[in-house]
């Protein structure tokens, strides 16, 4: 996929909720997002805003498009955006999965909101799913602009390519993946095919973890399959970055007030658990009740539980 084969679809958007389609500049890379308006929207008013951020291999218009949406009807303006190198948003090369990149996306969508006339810049949140969640997480440790975050299914994307879905992979199998980037480096290196690898089985069978399974059918099915979203990144580039990376790491400077909210049934939840031990003074964890980590992107019964946490802890902190 190249930068001209995207395709714009009109985001999801609830009644009375305004939607802007925006760019914001990030260094060199010009960023696409979806500005969320509140009902009732007045230019003449200062608004809290929070920037959401979208699942590795995800875009703006699926579950952070959908929160960004929640939110704003909540009474905030929000901002859903495409990763860098990804979706409708500028990058070369195509299909980076860069967790430094990202981090600094959310640094570059602080920025572009707090310029806002309408937006109060003391009152700026973050918001992520899934690795969107890690990533909220890490930029919010260092950049203090950021006042409150929250999080749905958080993972840091980081160990859960090091240590595998659940946590259980053995070091081994993990040096082994390191063995198979540095062999494809060289392939690459002497003038070979770049390789791709996928973010979610393309297809599965009674051995897929259940997430994996419920990922499938939400990114590669109707449910929520999207054109810009096509389950595919660069191996050697995307992976030497994750394996380097800790979203967690240096937690003790997290010290806003953070949210964790994941499902009871979820093969990631150790990861939110082990994040709330370390942070307990500052971190509520919330579980949803017999939902995986994929029922929270879009599964009405549980994005509504996740919401009334949400939604509360926003408006207290912002």
């Amino acid at each position: 996929m190249t930068k001209t084969d995207v395709i714009r679809k009109e985001p999801r958007r609830a009644e009375d909720i305004i939607v802007q389609h925006i760019d914001f500049p990030n260094a060199t890379v010009t960023m696409a997002g979806d500005l969320y308006l509140p009902e009732n929207f007045s230019a003449d008013r200062y608004y809290p805003a929070i920037v959401c951020v979208h699942p590795g291999g995800g875009v703006k218009e699926q579950t952070a498009g959908l929160y960004a949406e929640k939110l704003a009807a909540a009474g905030f303006v929000t901002l859903a955006f495409d990763a860098s190198h990804q979706g409708e948003s500028g990058g070369i090369p195509r299909r980076l999965e860069d967790p430094f990149a990202r981090v600094e996306d959310v640094r570059a969508a602080v920025d572009y909101v707090s310029t806002l006339d309408f937006v109060d810049a003391d009152r700026i949140g973050a918001f992520g799913v899934c690795a969107g969640g890690g990533y909220a997480i890490d930029a919010t440790k260092s950049d203090r602009r950021i006042k409150a975050v929250g999080t749905v299914s958080p993972v840091d994307i980081g160990a859960t390519f090091r240590r595998g879905w659940d946590g259980s992979l053995p070091l081994e199998a993990q040096i082994a993946t390191l063995d198979a980037v540095a062999g494809q480096r060289a392939i690459e290196a002497a003038g070979g095919e770049i390789a791709e690898i996928t973010y979610v089985p393309e297809t599965v069978d009674d051995t897929t973890h259940a997430d994996m399974v419920e990922a499938h059918e939400y990114y590669r099915t109707p449910r929520a399959q999207h054109p810009n979203s096509d389950n595919r990144m660069m191996f050697t580039a995307s992976v030497t970055r994750i394996f380097d990376y800790d979203a967690f790491a240096g937690a003790e400077f997290l010290t806003q007030p953070v949210l964790l909210v994941a499902g009871s049934a979820a093969g990631s939840l150790w990861q939110a658990e082990a994040l709330h031990k370390r942070l307990p003074k500052n971190t509520d964890l919330v579980l949803v009740d017999g939902a995986g980590h994929v029922g929270l992107y879009d599964r009405p019964q549980y994005v509504d539980r996740a919401m009334d946490a949400l939604a509360p802890f926003f408006k207290a902190n912002l």
